[in-house]
């Protein structure tokens, strides 16, 4: 909304720096770090009142976090949600069409993750919504969505996958792309999903993925630079650097809340919005492979869950103590702040390596 301000700028010189993304980035950051701090005290106060035991903890858990984390209030994600909305809607230039499809799929992640939430807590039990309508919704949505990228992008490479390390390796996917896309989206957000079990050991590597895709797309959607870097050029997407500064804002802000012990846990409502917002993002960028890199870690923990089920039905064994993996490291003796600690490490490295594979002049 403001950037229409910078839309002046010929007439009012001090309203040209709403033409900047580096700016009205800031300026969203800022604009949903504050929204959070100033209205998230009022809203865990709402929830824990509203939800009385909390989120249901798993039985068959780690014994601990039936002690510590008993009686926390969930669905923080609607602090999230909301404040990176409002921020989005405030600083982008909302006649952008990326900024919508994002905005699209992670309101309506969003949303499919509260209704899960509510049923668990409804029903105190892990019991939600069921596992394969959340999966066909999350598809549909994610398709629609990639459906509307390959419209928006050149149609010489809309529906192509780039790799990473190799300047121009690249393989058309003709309408494929519209159901690898959906893939890579509903992967996202239901990798985050599985990573969120710690306190804080979600968040940052959501806020890690949105920096490195901020400054992807900033330099993707810029003709020079992507020119400069050897990148290949997706003009538009410079502006999802905007929704990339509103996600690392809330993030921040949900951290002060969620840092342990936990006043509130995101819930399915945050973390398949987050993880929707990072895979479409992704997908529009023409970066998917390299999310997989930067988001390694919501990779390994996804697969920790699909090699234990696997492993159990075919062989009655199973590979870690428990999955996902984070859990397995608690069980083998390290305290909840030594995985988070760690895993955030691992996090920083994987974003490391998945921004040196852009292969930058």
């Amino acid at each position: 909304m403001l950037y229409f301000l910078g839309q002046l700028g010929d007439s009012l010189a001090a309203f040209n720096v709403f033409r900047y993304i580096t700016f009205r980035t800031a300026g969203a950051v800022m604009t949903a770090l504050f929204f959070v701090f100033l209205f998230g005290p009022g809203m865990i106060a709402a929830l824990r009142i509203r939800q009385g035991k909390g989120q249901p903890i798993r039985e068959d858990g780690p014994a601990g976090h039936l002690l510590t984390k008993k009686g926390t209030p969930t669905m923080g994600g609607l602090m999230i949600l909301s404040a990176t909305v409002i921020s989005i809607l405030l600083w982008s230039n909302l006649s952008n069409g990326y900024v919508w499809v994002v905005l699209g799929v992670t309101v309506s992640f969003g949303a499919i993750g509260l209704y899960d939430d509510y049923l668990k807590v409804k029903r105190m039990s892990h019991a939600g919504f069921s596992g394969r309508q959340r999966l066909i919704l999350e598809a549909i949505i994610g398709a629609v969505a990639c459906y509307f990228i390959s419209v928006l992008g050149d149609p010489a490479t809309s529906t192509s996958l780039f790799f990473p390390f190799v300047k121009g390796l690249a393989v058309n996917l003709g309408w494929f792309f519209v159901l690898f896309g959906a893939f890579v989206v509903v992967a996202a957000g239901n990798s985050v999903n599985l990573t969120d079990g710690l306190d804080g050991l979600a968040i940052v590597p959501v806020m890690v993925a949105a920096a490195c895709f901020g400054l992807i797309a900033y330099l993707v959607g810029s003709a020079t630079f992507s020119e400069y870097l050897f990148l290949n050029p997706v003009p538009g997407t410079a502006e999802l650097s905007v929704v990339c500064g509103a996600l690392i804002g809330a993030g921040l802000g949900f951290l002060w809340f969620n840092a342990p012990p936990a006043q509130i846990f995101m819930g399915d409502t945050g973390s398949l919005a987050l993880g929707g917002a990072l895979g479409t993002i992704a997908v529009a960028t023409k970066h998917e492979i390299v999310l997989a890199i930067i988001g390694g870690l919501f990779v390994l923990e996804a697969v920790s869950v699909i090699v234990q089920v696997v492993s159990f039905k075919l062989t009655g064994k199973r590979v870690f103590k428990m999955a996902p993996i984070h859990h397995h490291f608690e069980m083998m003796g390290w305290t909840e702040s030594q995985v988070v600690i760690r895993f955030w490490i691992i996090s920083f490295v994987l974003a490391l390596i998945g921004l040196s594979s852009l292969k930058l002049r």
